[in-house]
């Protein structure tokens, strides 16, 4: 396959490229900077709404997954509109350009985040609840509609709800392993709140199925087995060989970024299943937190 994808230099970008690569497919980067001679790429300006839509003829399929990042920066009122206009931008750019093209790829797969659900404590969540109210909720419904026009086109469309990736190289783990490798990890707040996550293996390799298998709509990239916040802890702990005995109050995070921000990253409670993901077929590599971490952490020699 010939298989365009945005926001390339992420964490899930990189993985993702050097998967499809391995696997042989011609992997082309959107990219904002100039292209280099020995590179696949196209150019793009998703905030001057400027593609050149000859150079996606004859691509297979799409992976979007442009978006400024959710947990870089404090919620101000300029890094909401940065963090909301990054995505449907982008999105509708994106859509708009694939729906009139003489040869439409057979698929867009679209980023989304398990966010959409919003704040829901013990409620067990399926690609069929309902979203939530709040900021990151509203972003992730935007986010979602601005595909439409692909869909109206024929073309099959995926948005793909991603959970907490695990990962040694970015995300939370990684910021979270410098404390507990010191002993000083803890239960976040109660920990009763439900963490739903995935390792990026597993994360790249449902994106790939999802590019070969006819599934729609909105589909939850998560681990079957969610935990609450006082399970991870614990399991993490127990497979660095640390301990974690303390708490963290919920003052300190909002104090270091903020309430919205922290609240919505570390003390939202979402437990969310992959329902459609496993009726497709698609079987995780690592389906408890136990393995996912064993394998993050103390990954098998080549």
């Amino acid at each position: 396959m010939r298989v365009l994808v945005t926001g390339s230099s992420g964490l899930i970008g990189q993985a993702l490229c050097s998967y499809l690569t391995e696997a042989e497919h011609q992997v082309v980067r959107a990219v904002r900077r100039p292209i280099r001679p020995d590179e696949f790429a196209v150019r793009w300006d998703p905030e001057a709404g400027t593609m050149d839509a000859g150079e996606l003829e004859g691509v297979d399929a799409v992976v979007n997954l442009a978006g400024a990042g959710i947990g870089d920066n404090r919620w101000s009122e300029a890094r909401r509109r940065v963090l909301v206009e990054s995505r449907t931008r982008s999105t509708a750019l994106l859509a708009a350009v694939l729906s009139g093209l003489d040869r439409k790829p057979r698929v867009l797969l679209s980023a989304s985040a398990i966010g959409i659900y919003g704040q829901r404590a013990d409620e067990v969540l399926t690609e069929q609840s309902s979203p939530g109210s709040d900021f990151l909720a509203s972003l992730c419904v935007r986010w979602e509609n601005e595909t439409a026009l692909a869909a109206e086109a024929g073309i099959r469309v995926v948005c793909a709800r991603t959970g907490l990736v695990l990962s040694r190289h970015g995300g939370a783990l990684d910021k979270l392993l410098p404390l507990f490798k010191f002993g000083l990890g803890g239960k976040l707040g109660s920990g009763a709140q439900w963490w739903s996550w995935i390792t990026l293996e597993d994360q790249i390799r449902a994106l790939a199925w999802l590019l070969e298998n006819d599934v729609q709509g909105p589909v939850n990239l998560t681990a079957p087995n969610p935990v609450t916040n006082r399970e991870f802890t614990q399991v993490l702990s127990t497979v660095l060989s640390r301990p974690a005995w303390l708490s963290v109050p919920r003052f300190g995070p909002r104090l270091l970024l903020g309430s919205e921000l922290a609240d919505a990253l570390l003390f939202t409670s979402a437990r969310v299943l992959p329902s459609v993901l496993e009726s497709s077929g698609f079987a995780f590599s690592h389906a408890t937190l136990g393995e996912g971490l064993r394998h993050v952490l103390h990954p098998p020699a080549p």
